[in-house]
């Protein structure tokens, strides 16, 4: 499973395009991108997380286009485990207490409800295992 940890701005802002699309050429991802590196830099950057596992393509029409290897929810899922291992020791709980500490964030009352559920939901399927 490729190590989302190992990307680095510009390349994880190129999933991002990709996710968004669900599959793209370069000029696509040039396209898309903020601030974008011309389109040689780009198409080396799409080989290097193609070499990494983040990444496939086909040819179409003379082009490559480019899918990631997994589902966007796999590749969150990974990426929130690093986060939380790095700078939370693993803790969820500190992890959502910073964030609702932030003064950045907003969460209205829909999303607190959500939440609430989530952690209802959780609740029972621990109880069940």
């Amino acid at each position: 499973m490729p190590a989302v940890e190992s990307l680095s701005r510009r390349e994880r802002q190129i999933m991002e395009v990709i996710y968004t699309r669900g599959r793209a050429s370069a000029a696509q991802v040039v396209a898309d991108l903020p601030d974008p590196p011309g389109k040689t830099a780009v198409r080396t950057l799409l080989t290097i997380l193609e070499r990494k596992g983040h990444l496939t393509h086909q040819e179409e029409s003379g082009a490559y286009i480019y899918a990631p290897t997994r589902p966007r929810e796999q590749a969150a899922q990974s990426a929130l485990r690093k986060v939380l291992q790095t700078f939370f020791g693993g803790s969820l709980e500190q992890a959502v207490a910073a964030h609702l500490a932030d003064d950045q964030s907003q969460i209205d009352d829909a999303e607190l409800k959500r939440l609430a559920k989530l952690i209802r939901q959780a609740k029972r399927e621990g109880e069940v295992k």
